[in-house]
């Protein structure tokens, strides 16, 4: 299977081409075709669709060789997290392929060793940050969105994530930044294969939109 993956929860816009075998569920068992990532939270909406066609071209596929897409569905910021979310189900809905969304910080967590607790945390602006927990590869805590004071680290072993906020915490730190199309793809192995409908794209933003209609800002 040919699979679309996407992420822009984060400052790193990521696109990238992956093959995946039925049954495979592991970064390990997925194949990289071609990926692009450009770290800049500024710049989602310029380099992603450009990002898309260099990785289809370096993989040396067409769009209508696409069998499904994966997107990241944060937690992230409002407008990132829109752009490639949009973009996702724009691709998905002119292919006529299924489109699934994941939690970024479950594809983090993928790319870590799972034999670990694991504690994942992105960037949430306003000093905060987004965050889950793992035992044995399975997420136990989260998401959710908080300052760092405020997040106990224990019984974490490790910790991953923005590397901007890992230091936060007295953990280990794994070098694992951001989602790979690699992670994404495994998380999203059993829908990939499953037999029932993608579910709807659902974005984590954790927070309301800080934009409030005229009259709710008077109320």
């Amino acid at each position: 299977m040919l699979v679309l993956a996407i992420d822009t929860s984060t400052p790193a816009v990521t696109a990238g081409v992956v093959r995946v075998s039925a049954g495979s569920a592991s970064v390990e068992a997925v194949h990289t075709l071609a990926v692009r990532v450009t770290v800049n939270p500024r710049a989602h909406a310029e380099v992603l669709t450009p990002h898309i066609l260099e990785c289809l071209a370096e993989a040396r596929h067409v769009p209508a060789d696409l069998d499904a897409v994966v997107v990241g569905a944060g937690p992230g910021p409002f407008t990132g997290l829109r752009v490639g979310m949009a973009t996702a189900a724009a691709f998905a809905d002119a292919l006529g392929i299924p489109v699934h969304g994941v939690c970024s910080l479950d594809a983090i967590a993928e790319q870590v060793d799972g034999d670990r607790n694991l504690l994942v945390v992105t960037d949430a602006r306003r000093r905060e940050v987004y965050w889950a927990r793992y035992s044995a590869g399975v997420r136990v805590e989260g998401p959710a969105v908080v300052k760092p004071r405020e997040l106990e680290p224990m019984p974490s072993e490790v910790v991953a994530g923005s590397p901007s906020h890992v230091d936060f915490f007295d953990l280990p730190v794994e070098p694992v930044e951001t989602p790979s199309p690699a992670g994404l793809v495994a998380v999203a192995a059993d829908a990939l294969f499953g037999s029932a409908a993608p579910a709807a794209l659902v974005p984590l933003y954790l927070r309301r939109p800080d934009a409030v209609e005229l009259a709710d800002r008077k109320k």
